[in-house]
């Protein structure tokens, strides 16, 4: 049979392929028990011969035994006259469940493990399975281009990947095929993805081109699927489904009768006539099937006849998703920025604790909006680990409190976070006494975080007490007066527009004015203290107590470096007293916000009996 098969460029690179391939997972796992080694190692040296040099496998088939089986199937020379691609990216995790990953550990360790289970020096064609939506893509296929350029891979794959991943992929390096299921029941993937790939000159491997073995056999495929066969539980195989599928069976099935082919043979042939930049792998366990997938390539169709094929498994006619819930697919690939690892990437990442908060969102009528119900906690952090490409976050804030939800409910729903282990500690912002009471004798919470510094001490009267007598720690925000302590009334004049605190009360004319003497107050003491007005204010902060972590923001290195030294700065009573009178709230003119904005004297929420009872 050699020479049956025509080659194919795949790609832009120069990688040469078989125009039909082999998938090789059903051979051990997935689709029923494993098969004889020896009978799979004889199909493989018959598929070779027949001119079917593109082989298929990953590491997560068995898992592992499929690259095994392979790595005997290649020995005595057979290596050199086969393209083979692998997979990585599924793993079982440290608590036992499934997991994606695709961090640069750990492809590093995956291709050291494939190489050693295939027996072989490099991989010609090494496939992300599934996108890990943790990490940036660019992290991804950057470890992957360093593969390359060790020798350990040739050419780099995508496997469900959406086009916008494609495309990040592709500018860090050529991507030289994505696989993708791409049959006559499943074509979502034509839409972006296709175009995306062809504009890109990147090649498409369709895999399960027979609709796992539906147009081989129809509804009867599904009595003869053993229980540990994937298969028995797909949606489309499900009998809800199943009866309104096997009328497409049914078309397909007259179809190839007029042809005078099968209807594995037809709907393969309509793969193949996507384009020549397509090669898909039909999977077998049998060498007699694998004949009959090899007679599609004789199969010739009109574009009438394609037009028909596809009327016969449209959209609307089929019934079923491919994959039950769960399972990654292209629809899920989206990764985080690059920017988001780039912080905390190489090791930064446990040198850290990283607090974030969720709570403020904009609604569907594009207005501003404060949530806390379950729903939506649970979708904000999931949104910020995968943004901030990590597993956990150290301190998780409600940053305002959404007064239709009961405290208690929120607070419940981010108790299960911690047990979950998808954050450590538990934080409120701008909370009042009553309401952190209420949500620790939920859940303990361990830190408040609130505006306090010089000119803005109403917390002192019950929240700072409150939080003392809980063991709650105090994360003063805004500690040096969105910058007025830094500069005084000269801030307002650098502000652009875009800038929020040019809107602020404390920042108008009216109030401004009067307020740039507490600044000048504060600005001759500092003289007197050998520093500047910033670290003094920042002093006062610090000087506080041990339970206060002040934080303030910048964003220049010689800032941060001012900041710092206020550690250093020591006050006695009498100046903390002193810097106490020049801004007292009688000598302070002007809101802390605009009228609209939470804080926390609008931070009640109702009781939890009235959300139990809705």
């Amino acid at each position: 049979m050699a020479g049956v098969v025509r080659r194919i460029k795949l790609g832009s690179q120069g990688l040469e392929v078989s125009a039909q391939g082999l998938g090789c997972m059903g051979m051990s796992a997935h689709y029923g028990p494993p098969k004889p080694d020896q009978d799979m190692i004889t199909l493989i040296h018959h598929a070779i011969d027949a001119g079917v040099t593109l082989l298929d496998t990953s590491d997560v088939y068995g898992p592992y035994t499929n690259e095994i089986l392979l790595g005997k199937a290649l020995k005595g020379g057979v290596r050199d006259k086969v393209e083979l691609g692998t997979k990585f990216g599924g793993c079982i995790s440290g608590d036992n469940k499934w997991d994606i990953r695709g961090d640069p550990a750990y492809v590093r360790a995956a291709i050291e493990g494939s190489l050693k289970r295939l027996g072989i020096d490099s991989v010609d064609l090494y496939y992300q399975h599934r996108i890990d939506t943790r990490v940036p893509i660019e992290v991804t296929v950057g470890e992957l281009k360093k593969l390359v350029e060790e020798g350990k891979i040739k050419y780099i794959g995508l496997s469900e990947a959406s086009a916008s991943t494609i495309r990040r992929a592709h500018a860090v390096h050529p991507i030289t095929a994505v696989q993708l299921e791409w049959s006559l029941w499943a074509r979502d993937v034509e839409e972006d993805i296709i175009p995306t790939c062809r504009e890109l000159g990147i090649g498409i491997v369709s895999y399960s081109p027979l609709g796992r073995g539906f147009f081989s056999s129809g509804a009867n495929l599904v009595d003869n699927l053993a229980n540990d066969d994937f298969r028995k539980y797909l949606p489309r195989f499900q009998a809800e489904n199943l009866e309104h599928n096997k009328t497409i069976f049914e078309g397909v099935s007259d179809f190839a009768a007029r042809k005078g082919c099968t209807p594995s043979q037809l709907a393969l042939a309509w793969v193949h006539h996507q384009g020549n930049d397509v090669c898909p792998i039909p999977g077998t366990t049998k060498i007699e099937n694998f004949n009959q997938n090899i007679g599609a390539l004789s199969v010739k169709l009109t574009p009438e006849e394609m037009a028909e094929l596809e009327s016969y498994a449209s959209a609307d006619a089929v019934k079923g998703d491919r994959y039950m819930d769960g399972i990654s697919t292209w629809k899920d690939s989206e990764t985080p920025p690059l920017s988001s690892w780039k912080a905390l990437k190489g090791g930064v990442r446990d040198k850290v604790e990283l607090g974030t908060k969720f709570g403020g969102c904009i609604s569907g009528d594009n207005k501003w909006d404060i949530r806390g119900d379950p729903a939506y906690v649970r979708a904000a952090i999931e949104g910020s680990l995968k943004r901030l490409g990590i597993d956990s976050v150290d301190l998780y804030y409600q940053h305002r409190i959404d007064t239709r939800v009961p405290i208690e409910v929120t607070v419940g729903e981010l108790k299960k976070l911690v047990e979950e282990g998808k954050i450590k500690y538990i934080g409120l912002s701008e909370a009042s006494a009553s309401t952190i009471r209420r949500a620790h004798a939920v859940h303990p919470i361990t830190a408040v975080q609130l505006e306090w510094s010089l000119w803005a001490r109403d917390v002192e009267e019950d929240i700072i007490p409150t939080c003392r007598e809980l063991g709650i720690g105090i994360v003063s925000y805004s500690p040096l007066g969105r910058g007025f302590f830094s500069s005084g009334a000269n801030l307002v004049d650098n502000l652009a527009n875009d800038d929020f605190r040019k809107y602020l009360p404390r920042f108008q004319a009216e109030n401004l004015e009067h307020n740039k003497t507490i600044f000048d107050r504060v600005s001759d003491l500092a003289a007197r203290k050998g520093c500047t007005p910033s670290q003094l204010a920042l002093a006062w902060v610090h000087h506080q107590g041990n339970d206060v972590c002040p934080i303030p923001g910048t964003t220049k290195i010689e800032n941060f470096n001012q900041n710092i030294g206020a550690l250093s700065v020591k006050l006695t009573p009498e100046e903390m007293a002193e810097l106490e009178s020049y801004a007292s709230a009688d000598a302070v003119k002007g809101d802390r916000y605009m009228d609209g904005i939470s804080t926390w004297k609008d931070s009640e929420t109702p009781p939890l009996s009235s959300w139990k009872a809705a």
